[in-house]
């Protein structure tokens, strides 16, 4: 029963590549071919669901081994990764319910895109990221996991902006695929210290190795892997992508931001549970992050104007308690409570078009008198306590200005060190040419003094001596006094500029940054 965990990831993959292909070489397109596409996904998805469902099955009855070796992956040098999957426990209970979701979701979907202009572009997406999350969860190494994850994030940017002729859809999509890249930095760095201190990148080895590592090994790889967890699943100081999200198409926000892809941070956490138990300094920052996210989301989902907004907040205040079950140790607790809020998220975020039409005569709840006066909270929560403006400010602006700096330091100063700028570069490209029609003319009107010849041979040695004597009388003899007049004015502009530059204060800090560094 252990093989059976290769084509739970497996079907939806091969389902998008034939929906991909398909639409790529014209042969899938318009209303004609929406069957097609839409019973290849979903029979596709509803075979890893029913896989899926018998692993567990065997699992429960002890059938399975506890993991399946595919074979060799990656190997360099003293590296090696093997490709495996993990068979029973948390991961395959997690998978089944997934495979449940992801059926429902396509189910959905059918009906809800019919005759959208991206349907089979949104099935061929939905399916690749079903294909990514079951491989997140059930493969046996970090790296296999990254790869889920990793495509996970890409259909996630691809369905944001599934409405790419708006522009808000096409920035918003940006921003959090931007602001997901900082996890995913945090997570690659795990995988490395993983191996050069645990040896190994399998989850069973790492976590078997965790009680020989050492205090601080154990607390930068916990850390590592938590700020990857915190950007994925939307924590402060990464909460203001969740909000952002909601551009998609409805099942997609169900799928990626109510039900599954949401919660793959905090599958993350519980993965590492026996390395992170032992580190303190991570336990503190989960408790810390999951409380503050959970506050945070609950003030703001209090002044939400739209259904979508709401839910997005909920989720965020829910995924918080997750994380601060975590910190506390309540491992058990924080994997029920994943499960039982991927289903109920799941049927949240589908009803969600209909759901004014359901309470249309239910009354607003008022919110407690001690909050109802509180007019500068109620400012704060409109603004979403200006944590995205308060990113900008402290992170966004700075890097952008250094870039514009750095831009300005590689165009005025190195490209004219190295070389001729760009704009005299294109000068002297263009010169033989010009040059060649009027020497051209010139011999054909007998002008040229300098360059004589007869007959073929002749014309044309005398063509190109006129050409070199050109050459060497312009850009040479007369060039070399002016360009070497203005080479010295402009690299006195040049120095004054720079001593300008470096006595800004964010180039002092770094300075000071980079002697503290080499002092140590």
């Amino acid at each position: 029963m252990d093989a059976l965990v290769i084509l739970i990831p497996l079907m939806p993959f091969l389902a998008a590549v034939m929906i991909g292909t398909g639409h790529l070489f014209g042969v899938i397109k318009g209303e004609t071919s929406e069957t097609f596409t839409s019973l290849t996904a979903s029979w596709a998805i509803s075979m890893s669901c029913l896989l899926a469902l018998a692993l567990l099955g065997a699992d429960f009855l002890q059938r399975n081994n506890g993991t399946f070796d595919v074979g060799l992956w990656l190997s360099s040098d003293t590296f090696e990764c093997a490709l495996n999957f993990v068979t029973t426990g948390f991961n395959v209970k997690l998978a089944a319910l997934f495979a449940v979701l992801l059926m429902i979701f396509m189910r959905f979907s059918i009906n809800y895109m019919h005759r959208e202009a991206g349907f089979h572009r949104f099935f061929f997406i939905l399916s690749l990221f079903s294909s990514a999350m079951l491989l997140l969860v059930l493969s046996g190494s970090v790296l296999g996991t990254f790869v889920g994850w990793e495509l996970a994030g890409l259909c996630s940017y691809l369905l944001i902006a599934y409405a790419y002729d708006r522009p808000v859809a096409v920035a918003n999509a940006t921003r959090v695929f931007v602001t997901n890249r900082i996890g995913d930095a945090g997570f690659i760095l795990g995988v490395g210290l993983s191996y050069a201190w645990a040896g190994s990148v399998n989850w069973a080895d790492l976590n078997a190795a965790a009680a020989d590592l050492s205090k601080g090994e154990a607390t930068a790889i916990g850390l590592c892997f938590t700020i990857a967890a915190m950007a994925k699943s939307a924590q402060l100081p990464f909460s203001p992508w969740l909000a952002r999200a909601m551009e998609g198409p409805t099942p997609s926000s169900a799928a990626f931001y109510g039900a599954v892809m949401i919660h793959a941070g905090v599958f993350l956490i519980i993965m590492l549970a026996p390395l992170i138990g032992q580190t303190p300094l991570v336990m503190g920052l989960l408790i810390f992050s999951g409380s503050t996210t959970s506050l945070y989301s609950y003030f703001i989902g209090l002044t939400q104007a739209d259904v979508k907004s709401s839910q997005v907040f909920a989720t965020s205040g829910q995924l918080g308690l997750m994380f601060l079950e975590c910190g506390l140790g309540f491992w058990e607790l924080a994997s029920w409570h994943l499960c039982a809020h991927a289903v109920v998220r799941c049927y949240l975020v589908l009803t969600a078009p209909s759901i004014m039409h359901n309470v249309k005569d239910v009354p607003i709840k008022p919110v407690s008198a001690m909050l109802a006066n509180k007019h500068w909270l109620f400012v704060a929560s409109i603004q979403r306590f200006w944590v995205e403006q308060i990113t900008d400010w402290a992170l966004v602006k700075p890097v952008r200005h250094l870039a514009r700096d750095l831009s300005y330091f590689d165009d005025s100063i190195v490209d004219r060190l190295m070389g001729a700028p760009a704009p005299a570069m294109s000068v002297a490209s263009s010169l033989a040419q010009l040059e060649g029609r009027t020497l051209g003319a010139s011999l054909e009107n007998g002008n040229n003094s300098f360059a004589t010849g007869t007959g073929l041979i002749g014309a044309f040695a005398g063509w190109i001596a006129g050409l070199v004597h050109w050459f060497e009388d312009r850009l040479v003899l007369q060039g070399i006094s002016k360009d070497a007049l203005y080479f010295g004015r402009e690299m006195g502009h040049l120095a004054n500029k720079f001593e300008v530059l470096v006595l800004r204060p964010r180039y002092l800090v770094l300075l000071v940054f980079i002697t503290l560094l080499v002092a140590f």
